[in-house]
């Protein structure tokens, strides 16, 4: 099944790259999906089922918008702290504890929060993220985490597990 799964997500991507619907166009998507399957299927995740459920694909596509949401409010807070003559930052490693089990999902946090201008994820420990974050607004645990996370943990939380 996870092979099946890999060629179909593979095809799709190839499609929405090239945006072209021609027989040769899809014979080489084909091609390029059935040797990404047979490479990377025995790494994908375990549980294909779970994206045969359509309640995962509305949560995502919220996600979607709250992370646009927190991109957009990170590139202006940081626009800001570039553009002030001051430049008022206060940076730092912190460590976040997340509540995401799956290996995938905390991936899939990290990459969220370095995404998101003003933070770079270091590391994965077991259950804690370290962040470099620009500006240490706090030294309270519970009060950065939920900062640093936000939304985030919440909806792939939804979405993944």
């Amino acid at each position: 099944m996870r092979y099946v799964a890999v060629f179909i997500l593979s095809l799709i991507f190839w499609l929405l790259l090239t945006f072209r619907f021609t027989v040769s166009n899809l014979i080489v998507g084909s091609v390029a999906s059935i040797i990404c399957s047979a490479i990377f299927a025995r790494y994908y995740l375990d549980g294909v089922y779970k994206f045969l459920q359509p309640k995962r694909y509305f949560w995502f596509i919220i996600y979607l918008f709250i992370f646009i949401w927190e991109c957009i409010k990170a590139n202006i807070d940081v626009a800001y702290r570039v553009l002030h003559p001051a430049m008022p930052i206060r940076p730092g490693i912190v460590k976040v504890r997340t509540t995401l089990k799956s290996d995938f999902a905390k991936m899939l946090l990290a990459n969220s929060i370095t995404m998101t201008p003003g933070t770079i994820s270091v590391d994965i420990i077991g259950d804690n993220l370290f962040i470099h974050w620009i500006y240490i607004r706090s030294e309270d645990p519970e009060v950065y985490t939920g900062m640093i996370t936000g939304a985030f943990e919440k909806y792939i939380k939804r979405i993944i597990e």
